[in-house]
């Protein structure tokens, strides 16, 4: 009876952390094709088809099948891959191709959080005009409602939504059933949509359509987005839940969608498909109804804003990404964070698309391309893997849905002179950040001054010998021991302090996401010791505490800072980033009473 609890209890979590934006994708797909294509049965029949087939292909089998087989320690997502690609690959080129599929993948799945909190928001609050007296709502009011539910949404980041959290679960259930229970009402009263179960309805359309058709691919998509947060949000709940969620929400999809073809058929002038059947079969329930509308879509967006912090704080913790300023927001869970530069551009990214586009039905023009992106580069990679792990099974099964997702990404092309070029502009900005910030790491790592160990211990062992010494013991932040850089040499020897307790402190970077190990290694020279952290690419932790629990009990701490001169346009961008973005040191919370920067100059 436990175990059934439990289970319960994780499936309805599931549903409210993983299935917000597919779960909200009824509101807007049918609308949205139907905009650009005529209400006759073949038509109906034939998009319904390719729907159901959509979320079976990209979703269930993509994602929920074959993704959800590859993992580490539990975890999901475009870096899980990108780890356990680059683990099998010893050439350097490989390596370099897999980190530019990650990154555009990374920067694909951030352009797309921006346009689902404005599409979700703005399509729930245009259900209002069907309310009695509100019929003639100006266009301005209901963008207005949009960006002020957004705005309260992004202000509330900042103190943490563990205490929502638990409310999301349940309020998407409701929506679940909601969509199911109207869906199949609506089904009953044209049960002939049945039809679409089959796929050679959907092929049949394709076939009978040629382009046309084809271009009606690039709006069907929009049934699955939000289908790759299965994976990328394995590791908060497992799999299993994910899958069984899945199970249920799949089914009421499918149900809902037919209930709309089904009102389709029946009323083919309806333009806000799913609004107007509810309207039409229950309308004493429909302002309760467009209440939970709305709340499904700020669950939707808030597991998006999540996301995006995650995702954000994977990319800083693989050194992708400058070294944002991170908060804490719960004491009971590390994992809850708030990125503030993050949240903000979110916000007003969201609000300028919101003005741009005024009207969902517009705003799926820009909406798709970034989806597909990402699912064909999650494709390329698990073929990528499945090839080295030579499994023939999988490789057949990942080059099957891959031919999918470009098919799909064929068809949004044709979208960017009708907006989808802000979906690739939104995505441009964290490719060129993570682009410039990683070369920029590069470039700088090679002007810097490094001595090698063996050089520096013959000079500190000597120096240690014959110089006096400092009570007590001091901490050196360094990345690695081979290399020591010019801030120690500059601080021990050009300005004689030394204590008698010297410790460099190396954080590591382990391939797998979990885990947090604090270790003393073997003493490099008298006086002189080694402490390594080695931590997962996903953690959050707290430096001080593992030095505390290693019986480290420091008087000060010395890490390195660089004054950048640069005459290249390139690089002088990467020292206002370096500028502008906390050092190592604030960004893993030292005691700042201890902390001493060493400034070096750094021609780049």
């Amino acid at each position: 009876m436990i175990e059934k609890q439990s289970a319960l209890l994780s499936i309805t979590r599931a549903l409210g952390l993983v299935f917000g934006d597919i779960g909200t994708s009824p509101i807007y797909t049918l609308t949205v094709v139907f905009l650009i294509l005529k209400s006759s049965p073949e038509n109906i029949i034939g998009v319904l088809s390719l729907i159901v087939w959509t979320l079976v292909a990209l979703v269930t089998v993509q994602y929920a099948w074959v993704a959800m087989n590859l993992s580490r320690r539990g975890e999901g997502g475009t870096i899980v891959l990108k780890e356990i690609l680059g683990a099998g690959l010893s050439s350097r080129k490989g390596t370099a191709v897999v980190s530019i599929l990650s990154f555009i993948g990374i920067s694909l799945l951030m352009g797309d959080g921006v346009i689902t909190p404005a599409i979700s928001i703005l399509s729930a609050v245009e259900g209002a005009v069907l309310i009695p007296g509100l019929e003639r709502l100006p266009r301005t009011v209901i963008v207005m409602a949009a960006m002020v539910i957004a705005i309260v949404l992004f202000a509330f980041q900042r103190r943490g939504t563990e205490k929502v959290a638990g409310a999301f679960g349940p309020i998407m259930a409701l929506w679940i059933l909601f969509l199911a229970g109207s869906g199949l009402i609506a089904l009953l009263d044209a049960p002939e949509v049945l039809k679409a179960l089959a796929p050679h309805e959907g092929i049949r359309f394709l076939l009978n359509n040629g382009l046309k058709g084809y271009i009606v691919l690039g709006e069907v998509i929009l049934c699955a987005t939000g289908g790759e947060a299965l994976y990328a949000d394995m590791g908060h709940l497992g799999s299993k839940p994910i899958r069984q969620a899945w199970g249920a929400v799949f089914a009421a999809l499918v149900i809902n969608y037919l209930g709309q073809g089904a009102f389709l058929l029946k009323h083919p002038d309806a333009r806000n498909i799913l609004f107007e059947m509810i309207f039409r079969y229950l309308r004493v329930a429909y302002i309760p109804f467009l209440i939970l509308s709305i709340a499904a879509t700020v669950i939707a967006s808030q597991a998006m804003i999540s996301g995006m912090f995650s995702i954000v704080y994977q990319g800083i913790n693989t050194r992708v990404m400058p070294m944002f300023k991170v908060d804490y927001t719960s004491q009971e869970r590390r994992s809850q964070i708030y990125i503030a530069s993050v949240n903000w551009f979110l916000l007003f990214a969201v609000l300028f698309i919101m003005l741009e586009f005024r009207e969902s039905s517009r705003l799926a023009a820009a909406y798709g391309l970034a989806v597909t992106g990402t699912m064909t580069l999650t494709g390329i990679m698990m073929v990528w893997i499945f090839i080295l792990k030579r499994k023939p099974l999988y490789i057949a099964i990942a080059v099957a849905v891959t031919l999918v997702d470009l098919m799909y990404l064929g068809a949004n092309l044709f979208k960017i002179p009708h907006g989808g070029y802000w979906s690739l502009i939104l995505a441009t900005l964290p490719l060129l950040t993570i682009v410039l910030y990683t070369e920029g790491q590069k470039k700088l790592y090679r002007a810097m001054d490094f001595i090698p160990l063996e050089d520096f211990l013959l000079k500190f062992n000597r120096v240690y010998v014959t110089s006096s010494r400092i009570q007590g013991s001091v901490l050196f932040l360094i990345k690695d021991v081979k290399e020591i850089p010019f801030y120690i040499t500059q601080t021990m020897f050009y300005h004689g302090i030394l204590y008698e307790d010297n410790i460099f402190v190396s954080l590591l970077q382990r391939d797998d996401p979990y885990g947090v190990t604090g270790f003393f290694r073997e003493d490099l020279a008298p006086g002189l010791r080694l402490f390594e952290i080695q931590m997962g690419y996903m953690e959050v932790i707290d430096v001080e505490e593992i030095l505390r629990e290693a019986g480290i009990e420091e008087r000060v701490v010395f890490y390195g800072l660089e004054d950048i001169a640069a005459k290249n346009i390139i690089w002088k961008s990467f020292a206002v980033i370096k500028r502008l973005t906390p050092p190592f040191i604030k960004f893993y919370k030292f005691p700042p009473k201890k902390l001493h920067g060493v400034l070096t100059k750094v021609t780049m």
